[in-house]
């Protein structure tokens, strides 16, 4: 792999341009906006006061949304799921699994993977 490539993937890695790319993508599908650049704007102004601390971070999904998903993966109804699901279900939501430290045997609950 030539040096510019690598250094340009590990610009993508560290500013994490995927994931965020993944998260606009899937925000412009669930909403429709009829102005969908206006709408990324307003979004991306959004993240950035969310960074700063100066306002609300976008989600996709709100909390029901978010019980509704781990129901599904919890499909016994135990109050929890294992590692490997969280993870999945993370990479699904466009999210990074890079920095999780879980034990194999180590149970999710509810009140985790809602964090």
């Amino acid at each position: 792999m030539a040096a510019g490539e690598e250094q340009s993937r590990e610009y993508l890695r560290r500013h994490r341009l995927p994931e965020l790319l993944h998260r606009l993508g899937a925000l412009l599908l669930f909403h429709r906006p009829e102005r969908p650049r206006e709408f990324l704007i307003q979004v991306l102004e959004k993240v950035k006061a969310g960074r700063r601390a100066e306002g609300e971070y976008p989600f996709l999904m709100d909390e029901a949304n978010v019980d509704a998903m781990f129901s599904l993966l919890d499909v016994l109804g135990q109050g929890y799921i294992r590692p490997a699901q969280y993870r999945e279900a993370l990479k699904t939501l466009g999210l990074s699994t890079e920095d999780l430290e879980l034990e194999d045997d180590e149970n999710i609950t509810l009140d985790v993977f809602k964090e």
